[in-house]
């Protein structure tokens, strides 16, 4: 008949059917909804609306339509091509005609509807950061279009004439605005509004409001009637009472079918259907319920109704998660989740899943006395019997197998009597697959007092497709409540979906907390004394202040007036190092001979403490009195030898001091200073720990000889527990001045801004602007320093604020008397753009990996006050002497590759952080502002704001120190072994924090067990791993391994991996891959994104890597950076400072693997690895030519040498000397200052005459020692013979070496036939060098033809071998053979 239908409810096949044939002409009417008049353009020549009335939810009945729907109707009559003129027919009630004559015929204004939602909007903008004051609100107002129309038609807005004229911005009437609804959020708890200041500031309540898009009149109405332990019926209520259904009414002809409704829905009712609250209960049980509707009305207002009912249970659960009630979080997490999937808790979890048939759910719920947690053991045939369709039972048993599942084990350890830290492993126990899981599952983690009533602790964590089958571990701290409970409980629970929860019950029946801390140290009121009091006028030079602050004031006597032990616990910034040069001065004064030694954790810190104190003391020192160790023993005991004043770090200070009895150089020192004792709690700590305990046994074996007294001075951020310290180093308690964190010289402000966002990246995007703002707020124009999580995210803090300073304020951050155009000046010589952008406008931001130029051009700028904020990222917190007014620490967490998860700073970097923001002398105050994730705020207070608990970590690194004790014979049984936990901290603390060490009970008994079995343990793992020799009587002796071990300083699973991987066909591939297997690599870091650019890398390399490689291992990191390295591939900032790390450690792990294979006589595998040596030095492969080697070099160049015909063909680096200059610059091409570089090394490369003598050649017979003397001289040109430094000889020239090296040789004699290393020695050559090798004639008589070589450590193409030919006779009797060896080493 040519008539058609068309709505929103049909398929859309027919809709598009329907389309085509009207706009064909097949169809001549078509009868629609208003929708289609937007949707579709489908011109008509007439239209007719018959009816102007709709229905309306969010009003609750039917009203007019809008008037742009009546035009954008009528705009459809008429078409282009075909008519003229086009009819528009409306039908309307008698009343609404003259409105609709004039909408068509007039033009009517459109006018802003915004006030009516002015305060939501106002909400949102704060949240975001936009707004902060209610002047910004005032500006803000001034870009809407409701400005606009209040400008031009101020009468319909409420304002007079004569208001206008007198305000013609309408300043005052936006301020009213403002004021208003800022005072209508505050009412209804959103923010808080300052009335004075006019600052604005967003609570937790405005933040979930703006979020989940809910009125403040909702919001208010739920923080008023939540209760903590509301039920389902409650819940429902409160739910059908929001702001959102207020306009939901209930009509007479719905009233049937709700009654009807309100029988069929399983929660009650307790209304009577007749009211709308009632009304909107009952629809969402029924959409729950998947209940079917009669009345059309009803079903849009059910729409209406399930649109909201997610978003407001969502708000809900998280305004019940921060007021921390834990039934009511759970409650409403579960109604969020059954509106999404329609499906009732007590329905099957399977119904879930979107293939489970009905009727198979239907018979899983009549089976309700099988628990859920149950089906998971049940196998296929079981589920298909359970189900009675055996058919079913393979799908559903995949389906139990992908429900998300937790397996939860957790560790608890007490650090104080009111925190507990917990580890918990979570493993996934479910199949995961990406299109029923998505990328990303997400959990709460929720941990419960014993009632289950309040919530402890709330984190969300994240589990990705990719990290699916590992296990992820969770590290949180929670308060211990008073008077102690018998259990918590933890709770994961999923974000989506119902009954996937795990629960962990953890019990403190057996917990000992640990015991009480002493109050801290008084600051008294004392007369701050005058330099002038340390007496000799060259000490008063030493400092450019007039009187020394409250901290050194009340100790200054007890360190420069007494020879007692000290341990001085105090805030970062505290001016603790001047307090530890008292006792320096004391030194230099009372004692001629004594040295003094400064050990630090960080190298960072003792860098700057040498450069300091070598300035400073050196100005009335000799020179070479003030020394910093370089980590090689040799050059380290010769300047100790000659120094008053030693700074180290711990590590330099444990291989100096490991052999103390031997060396007199230890035996000598007189003052031991410790520094950043608060570092024994973290990595370096078991060393730290090792160190000082080692020193306080050497200052009772002096005072035991009457010698003269070694003094122990520790210094420290403040400490909860310094008095075991103390009593550890053997201070008395005179000598104890552990003075709290909040006295400080200068006084600390402290912020914390919290945010929520669990997105790591989100969460630091939305620091962007609060951290403008705090460098606007608190600095008054004074440094800012801002430390952030990575390289990456200080080069783009650094914009940010440049951009925001410039669009906000249109200025920049430089300093009103600088001149911009000398900043500019040296903004252009920096090497980075962004550097030189944002270095313009007072900003710079410096890391690691910046060319040294740059780095103190950028320091030099800061502290001339040019620029005045710095961005850093926090692991160079250490290596910069800087101080500010203002620190801002965005974000306290940083990712960790190794774990695939954010792990939080170091409390001791969060410590030396804040105390930067101290300028003595300058500012009354310093101000810092720490933004962290919210549930870290309140642990990071407890932390910040109270001393330190310290806990020893020694007992899990103890493996290497008892080896190196072993083969120093300091231990030499068990017993010896349980002495020396004696002397540690651990000791002390055992009793005191039991459970922190797995320690059941504090008796006698418990601790001599506890350590036994520690020592048991530990030397049994040393003994498996060949390291040493236990005999039945406990009696301990060192093994080679063991020695090879602690002469090297190298871990012992290292040497174990070693021995067992080498074999005597290695070749330098395998040495390679042994290599970077090594422990000492274990702790490199991967950065996020790094496995992807490591691939890309490992592509791209001569060598493939072995299979079994995992880029998110660092072990693999540090191959390819080696590979890297051989092949000279350009690498990005962070992997370059990596790549420095792993060479310095490669080099002193080569020396180890070739003394393991000398040690099983094996020849070619130890010159591989001596090969591998030299290719780690020069940055080559042993297969390219020598030559590359030579700076500036490239393989154009070599190609030209290569193809040169001359006498000589140029093949080794003396031929490039031999040339003659004009042919030597037509083959190098290189400017002068290249050409002076090419000649250094080529000067610098060793040419060395090997002689040698075979010691009575003629006498030697079978299986008796053969003596080779071996004498190395290095040929110098007789012209530069006076000129040369001795001390410059041998120094290594290597550009792409990190730091400086001194040659080393080794000279080896071995036969190549069976390829077996008689003999080894590794020598150091200045300008000659002498060397025995001994080793053992072989058994059988006859003639041997062996070699000798002579290998470099450093330079490839250099090595020499000669041939030594030696007859053998036959041994005089057998009987004589005492050796049993065939080598010497």
């Amino acid at each position: 008949y040519g008539f058609a239908i068309h709505h929103a409810g049909m398929a859309r096949a027919d809709r598009e059917l329907v389309e085509d044939l009207f706009a064909d002409g097949h169809i001549g009417v078509l009868c629609c909804t208003a929708t289609l008049a937007w949707g579709v353009n489908l011109p008509a020549h007439a239209v007719i609306i018959k009816g102007t009335q709709i229905y309306d939810p969010s009003k609750g009945r039917w009203a007019e339509l809008s008037p742009l729907d009546v035009l954008q109707m009528l705009g459809r009559a008429g078409r282009p091509q075909y008519d003229n003129e086009g009819e528009g027919i409306i039908m309307t009630a008698h009343s609404e005609l003259q409105y609709y004559l004039s909408l068509t015929n007039l033009q009517l204004p459109v006018e802003s509807q915004m006030i009516k939602t002015l305060p939501d909007h106002l909400n949102a903008e704060i949240v975001l950061g936009t707004i902060q004051t209610v002047s910004e609100a005032v500006e803000w107002l001034s870009y809407t279009f409701l400005y606009v129309r209040m400008l031009k038609n101020p009468n319909l807005y409420g304002i007079s004439e004569q208001a206008a004229k007198e305000d013609p911005t309408l300043k005052h009437r936006r301020m009213d605005l403002a004021h208003t609804a800022a005072c209508m959020l505050e009412r209804s708890h959103l923010i808080r509004y300052d009335r004075r200041s006019g600052a604005l500031q967003s609570t937790p309540l405005g933040r979930i409001a703006s979020q989940y898009y809910i009125s403040h009149s909702s919001m208010a109405m739920y923080s008023r009637h939540l209760r903590p332990n509301m039920a389902d019926i409650d819940l429902l209520r409160l739910f059908s009472m929001s702001g959102e259904f207020a306009h939901i009414t209930v009509r007479e002809e719905e009233k049937l079918e709700l009654s009807k409704l309100a029988t069929r829905v399983p929660i009650p009712v307790k209304e009577s259907p007749n009211e709308p609250s009632a009304k909107i209960n009952i629809l969402l049980q029924a959409y729950i319920s998947r209940l079917k509707l009669d009345g059309f009305a009803l079903v849009s207002d059910m729409a209406f109704i399930q649109q909201s009912a997610a978003r407001i249970m969502r708000a809900l659960f998280e305004i019940s998660l921060r007021r921390g009630w834990s039934s009511l979080s759970k409650l409403t997490l579960a109604f969020a989740n059954m509106v999404a999937y329609r499906v009732w808790r007590s329905q099957s979890p399977l119904r879930q899943f979107k293939n489970v048939p009905e009727i198979v759910a239907r018979k899983l719920e009549r089976k309700s006395d099988i628990e859920w947690a149950r089906y998971a053991d049940l196998n296929p045939s079981d589920l298909g019997e359970l189900v009675g369709v055996p058919k079913m039972g393979r799908t559903l048993h995949k389906l139990v197998h992908q429900f998300p599942k937790l397996e939860l084990s957790a560790h608890i350890q007490p650090i104080t009597r009111s925190t507990l830290r917990v580890e918990l492993n979570l493993v996934p126990d479910f199949e995961f697959d990406i299109n029923i899981h998505g990328y990303v599952q997400l959990f709460h983690i929720i941990v419960e007092d014993v009632n289950g009533e309040s919530i402890l602790h709330h984190e969300l964590f994240l589990l990705k497709n990719t990290g699916a089958e590992d296990e992820h571990t969770v590290v949180f701290t929670v308060n211990i409540l008073d008077p102690l409970p018998p259990s918590y409980f933890i709770r994961v629970i999923s974000d989506r979906w119902l009954h996937s929860e795990a629960v962990l019950p953890i019990s403190f029946n057996k917990m000992i907390l640990p015991a009480k801390f002493y109050p801290p140290t008084e600051l008294l009121d004392l007369q701050p004394l005058p330099i002038s009091v340390l007496g000799e006028s060259a000490f008063v030079k030493l400092y450019n202040f007039n009187e020394f602050n409250p901290i050194q004031t009340q100790t200054f006597h007890h360190l420069f007036k007494t020879d007692k032990n000290c341990l001085l616990c105090a805030p970062s910034g505290s001016g603790k190092s001047a307090c530890a040069e008292f006792a320096i001065m004391r030194m230099l004064v009372n004692d001629p001979q004594g040295k003094c030694v400064y050990v630090t954790p960080k190298e960072e810190a003792a860098l700057h403490t040498y450069k300091d104190w070598s300035t400073r003391f050196g100005s009335i020192l000799r020179s070479g009195q003030v020394v910093q160790l370089t980590g090689e023993v040799a050059p380290d005991l010769k300047l100790i030898g000659e120094a008053k004043i030693i700074v180290c770090t711990a590590k330099q200070w444990d291989v100096i001091s490991r052999r103390w009895r031997q060396r007199r150089a230890v035996q000598a020192i007189t003052l031991f200073i410790a520094d950043d004792l608060h570092f024994l709690g973290g990595n370096v700590g078991p060393t730290m720990e090792v160190v000082i305990s080692r020193m306080r046994f050497i200052s009772t074996q002096k005072q035991q000889k009457q010698d003269s007294q070694l003094r122990m001075i520790g210094l420290s951020a403040s400490l909860a527990n310094a008095r075991e310290v103390g009593e550890w180093m053997g201070v008395s308690s005179k000598g104890l001045f552990n003075f709290s964190p909040k006295v400080r010289p200068i006084p600390l402000e402290i912020y914390f801004h919290a945010f929520d966002q669990s997105n790591f990246a989100s969460r630091l995007m939305a620091m962007g602007k609060p951290v403008y703002n705090a460098v606007m707020r608190h600095s008054d124009s004074k440094p800012s320093i801002i430390f952030v999580p990575s390289r990456r995210q200080a080069q783009l803090t650094a914009i940010d604020l440049m951009t925001y300073r410039q669009s906000i304020e249109g200025e920049t951050f430089l300093s009103k008397d600088v001149d911009a155009d000398s900043i500019a000046k040296v903004a252009s010589n920096l090497r980075e753009p962004a550097l030189q952008q944002v270095t313009t406008s007072g900003i710079s931001f410096l890391h690691d990996g910046m060319i040294e130029d740059d780095w103190d051009a950028i320091l030099g700028l800061y502290r001339d006050g040019a620029i005045n904020v710095l961005v850093c990222p926090v692991d160079i917190c250490w290596k910069i002497k800087i101080v500010s007014h203002l620190v801002v620490i965005m974000g306290t967490e940083t990712f960790d590759g190794r774990e695939r998860r954010y792990v939080d700073y170091p409390i001791a970097d969060l410590l030396h952080m804040m105390g930067m923001a101290s300028r003595q002398g300058v500012d009354s105050s310093g101000k810092c502002v720490i933004m962290c994730h919210t549930p870290k705020k309140e642990h990071l207070k407890k932390l910040l704001y109270d001393p330190l608990p310290i806990e020893s970590h020694i007992d899990h690194y103890l493996h290497d120190h008892f080896n190196s004790e072993i083969v120093t014979k300091t231990i030499s049984c068990m017993q010896d072994a349980v002495d020396y936990i004696t002397w540690t901290l651990l000791y002390r603390r055992l009793s005191k924090n039991p459970n922190y060490y797995n320690l059941q009970g504090t008796s006698n008994v418990h601790l001599s067990e506890h350590i036994s079995d520690m020592v048991e343990t530990v030397l049994g793992d040393l003994e498996a791993s060949k390291c040493c020799q236990l005999t039945d009587d406990g009696d301990v002796s060192p093994l080679n391994l063991g020695m090879i071990a602690a002469y090297y300083y190298v871990q012992y699973e290292t040497i174990e991996l070693i021995a067992a991987s080498l074999t005597a066909k290695t070749k330098v591939r395998g040495i390679l891959e042994i290599l970077s297997h090594a422990s000492e690599f274990s702790n490199l870091p991967i950065r996020q994104g790094e496995e992807k650019a490591l691939k890309i890398l490992a592509r791209n390399l001569p060598q493939n890597l072995p299979e079994s490689a995992q880029f998110q291992d660092p072990r693999t990191k540090a191959l390819v950076l080696l590979h890297c390295h051989f092949s000279r591939k350009a690498l990005s900032t962070d992997l370059r400072t990596d790549q420095k790390r792993v060479l310095c450690d490669s080099i002193n792990l080569i020396p180890a693997i070739v003394d393991v294979i000398s040690s099983n006589g094996w020849l070619k595998p130890a010159l591989a690895a001596m090969e591998l040596s030299q290719m780690v030095v020069q940055g080559l492969w042993n297969k390219d030519n020598i030559l590359m080697q030579i700076p500036h070099f490239t393989k154009e160049i070599v190609q030209r040498c290569e193809a040169y015909e001359g006498e000589e063909p140029i093949e080794s680096v003396f031929d490039i000397l031999t040339l003659d200059d004009d042919v030597r610059n037509d083959l190098l091409r290189l400017p002068d200052e290249k050409m002076a570089d090419v000649a250094v090394f080529c000067n610098n490369y060793p040419n060395i005459e090997v002689a040698f003598d075979v010691q009575d050649a003629d006498d030697i017979t079978a299986s008796d020692p053969v003596q080779i003397a071996v004498t190395l001289e290095r040929e110098v040109d007789e012209d530069d013979d006076d000129e040369i430094d001795e001390s410059e000889m041998g120094k290594v020239a290597a550009s792409l070496f990190p730091k400086e090296k001194r040659e080393g040789w080794w000279i080896v004699v071995g036969d190549t036939k069976t390829n077996s290393l008689l003999s080894l020695k590794r020598v150091n050559l200045l300008r000659k060098q002498k060397a025995v090798l001994e080793f053992m004639a072989p058994d059988e008589p006859g003639d041997y033809n062996l070699t000798l070589f002579c290998m470099s450590d450093s330079y490839l193409g250099c090595d020499q071998e000669y041939s030594v030919p030696i007859s053998v006779a036959v041994g005089e009797s057998d009987d004589d053979e005492s050796s049993s060896g065939s080598e010497s080493n």
